[in-house]
């Protein structure tokens, strides 16, 4: 595994262009359902290992974190257009993944699946990072220092 040290400084992400963020995640519903939920959530972390392979495909990084109910993961793409092809390819792994659960799942209630994507305009975000490793949008952008894009919020989102 590659090494992300913490950067003993006050930071700020950029990236060019406008974006997209994607959220997508699992609740589990009922713990016990251990078939229903565990073959759910085994299907991202194979998508993500394919799509970082091929950066061409449009994601631009991400982060998988866990809570008490399941796996949440924020993702960075660089079009929605690319995000939709991922989504709808029937040469890529998500919609087999899709076809399983609804065969599997579908609306049974054992585990819930949800996702919200937001379009982001060129400059349109605000980011800081303080004693942390690169993370977040400064890992799938650009990871400065805060005093190139100005040391408050307002000023950071006016200099966008």
């Amino acid at each position: 595994m590659a090494s992300n040290p913490v950067v003993g400084a006050r930071m700020t992400a950029t990236i060019e262009g406008d974006f997209v963020v994607f959220l997508i995640g699992m609740r589990i519903n009922k713990l016990w359902k251990v078939r229903s939920w565990f073959p759910v959530a085994k299907e991202m972390p194979p998508m993500m290992a394919e799509l970082m392979k091929h950066p061409e495909l449009g994601l631009l990084g991400y982060r998988m974190t866990l809570g008490a109910r399941g796996p949440v993961t924020v993702q960075y793409w660089r079009t929605a257009e690319q995000l939709m092809a991922f989504a709808r390819g029937s040469d890529l792994p998500h919609l087999a993944a899709w076809r399983r659960f609804n065969k599997a799942v579908g609306s049974n209630g054992d585990v819930g699946i949800w996702h919200e994507t937001y379009l982001v305009p060129a400059g349109g975000y605000e980011a800081i990072y303080n004693n942390m490793p690169r993370t977040g949008l400064a890992a799938a952008g650009q990871h400065e220092p805060v005093a190139r894009r100005g040391e408050t919020a307002a000023k950071r989102l006016r200099a966008g």
